[in-house]
């Protein structure tokens, strides 16, 4: 396979990789990114493909020792469904998911809507960044509510999630590590206490209903923390990004007053994803479209590449609403086993907050260029400044 040598932290990357994707997709379909170690895959079907194939896996078959510094964040995500394999994930995902019901989500509609009604209400008179304003309290506050934690914590929440994501980070230092560590462990605390009051007087929300399964034997107190700071920590990271994202790509193509439906979420969805990189482990010896890994390899799976294959989607560096629901299903939620279980959630604040954003802010624009977060493999706007 040929080899490519791209540093992910390089700012030209950040702020746009998909020129490099198109190389490596051009050159078969797996490529060696020196900067990771690993084969990956560029190309919709070979990305799709891998997210399917059970002979790959999260969990790495023989891990390395774990530096001490790093002990307050494995101690939770090594819990994390989102870590693991059969036949833990099985029961993980099947238990959380009766708490994690798909009524309790669609109830959530009227209060997003509610929610994007009272923050663009706050927006100032002149050009403001629509992160602080909007893209980042949207979905922390709808995560509060839909776990049942005061709004007023939210700050905490964001503190602690934004350094716990920093462990995924491209070129994270031992600083990074820490704090994600430390994030970890307070994060924690802080739910031990609410499991321990909401466990004494139940309400109607996530943490009441995690903690009746957990009364049944079949969840434990660890993977309650574990799936709260997930469903937190995933939720929140990848609709901030999202949004932005979409409001960037629908301004720059000419489409900011488009009607907000389904088909335009998932056109937001694809042309610009949140997460690009997503690894996997070959859990035995296994032949890879002609290449072999040996059991512990490394595989990576460019989900932002995948969703701008030209085999997939036709002119795909185009926003185009128009090409769903008949085009191919993005890969930015992934799919198989580890399916994003968060992805009606995420669908339903895009449609909502969009909805409110473009009804109240109809001449709303760009005022400065968007700026890239140096965050690769998540990929996310630092500043969106507009006026509305």
């Amino acid at each position: 396979m040929e080899r490519f040598d791209q540093d992910p932290t390089d700012p030209a990357f950040v702020a746009d990789p998909y020129p490099f994707y198109d190389r490596l997709r051009a050159s078969g379909p797996l490529a060696w990114w020196d900067a990771y170690a690993m084969p990956v895959a560029a190309g919709h079907a070979e990305v799709s493909a891998l997210l399917r194939d059970r002979r790959l896996g999260r969990e790495d078959p023989s891990p390395p020792a774990r530096p001490a510094h790093q002990a307050g964040f494995w101690a939770v995500e090594d819990h994390s469904m989102l870590e693991l394999e059969p036949p833990r994930h099985t029961r993980l995902r099947a238990q959380v998911l009766r708490a994690f019901t798909s009524r309790r989500v669609a109830a959530l509609g009227p209060e997003i809507a509610a929610l994007a009604e009272e923050l663009v209400a706050a927006f100032p008179a002149g050009p403001f960044d629509l992160l602080d304003a909007f893209a980042r309290p949207l979905p922390v506050r709808v995560i509060a509510r839909l776990l049942g934690v005061p709004e007023a914590d939210a700050p905490s929440l964001l503190s602690w999630s934004n350094a716990m994501v920093g462990m995924y980070q491209a070129g994270r230092t031992r600083a990074m590590e820490e704090a994600a560590a430390r994030a970890a462990s307070e994060f924690s605390a802080y739910l031990g206490d609410v499991l321990r009051t909401r466990a004494t007087a139940p309400r109607d929300d996530l943490i009441s209903a995690l903690l009746a399964v957990e009364a049944e034997g079949t969840l434990s107190r660890p993977e309650v923390v574990a799936t709260c700071i997930l469903l937190l920590n995933a939720g929140h990271e990848a609709t901030v990004h999202t949004l932005g994202n979409g409001v960037a790509g629908l301004c720059a193509a000419g489409l900011w007053g488009a009607e907000i439906t389904p088909a335009l979420v998932e056109e937001v969805l694809r042309h610009d994803p949140p997460l690009h990189l997503f690894t996997r482990y070959a859990t035995e010896e296994v032949e890879l479209f002609g290449h072999r890994l040996a059991r512990g390899d490394q595989v990576g799976l460019l989900l932002g590449a995948a969703n701008r294959d030209p085999a997939a989607y036709a002119d795909p560096a185009r926003f185009d609403p128009a090409r769903f629901p008949d085009a191919a299903t993005s890969t930015s939620f992934g799919a198989g086993l580890h399916f994003c279980l968060g992805a009606p959630l995420a669908r339903l604040e895009l449609l909502e907050g969009l909805r409110v954003l473009a009804a109240r802010c109809p001449g709303l624009r760009v005022a400065e260029e968007p700026r890239y977060a140096p965050i690769y493999h998540f990929h996310g706007l630092e500043r969106l400044v507009v006026a509305a």
